[in-house]
């Protein structure tokens, strides 16, 4: 009888760590998928510095649609984006096409 309790205790933790080490697998998915559909090559920096000052609309991988708003700076592979509300930093590896609005 103690046997079978042990078992019920056991098969539910488990169930959860095969849970957690999928997760953790598969977090990375998204960046591997932008790095594999441009071929393993990240956005350079130059190109990114040549949108410095402007408006700009930037697409990104799937964290959110896209960002409209004046690039500040680019830092390794982090951009900084001043937005109507707010500053915000974009990770260039997520970045998928940058696009230049018309000045307002």
């Amino acid at each position: 009888m103690e046997m079978i309790s042990w078992i019920n205790l056991c098969i539910p933790i488990f169930i959860f760590l095969i849970i957690i080490f999928v997760n953790k697998k598969n977090a990375d998915i998204p960046l591997k998928r932008a790095r594999k559909r441009r071929g393993g090559i990240k956005m350079s920096n130059e190109l990114i510095k040549k949108y410095i000052g402007k408006n700009c609309m930037l697409s990104t991988e799937g964290i959110g649609g896209a960002v409209i708003g004046e690039i500040i700076d680019v830092v390794d592979n982090w951009i900084e984006v001043k937005t109507k509300k707010e500053n915000q930093l974009l990770n260039s590896d997520y970045i998928t096409n940058i696009k230049e609005l018309p000045a307002k």
